[in-house]
């Protein structure tokens, strides 16, 4: 009676870690790449002003 491992399927488990540890690495790439996109787009948009400097200068603590 042949008995196999799980080793002798032909991938190891070292070579199963290092897979996923790439798919780790390029996830993070693209989550970076995201965020950089998302950063520079926010940069993009213009503050709102209002036509008088003074309003919301003032706040009221105490009701």
């Amino acid at each position: 009676m042949d008995l196999q491992g799980a080793n002798t399927s032909g991938t190891s488990g070292a070579s199963l870690e290092l897979a996923s540890l790439k798919l780790a690495k390029n996830q993070q790439k693209q989550e970076g790449q995201a965020t950089l996109q998302l950063l520079e787009s926010a940069a993009d948009v213009p503050k709102s002003t209002s036509a008088n400097p003074a309003v919301g200068a003032n706040i009221n603590t105490y009701a």
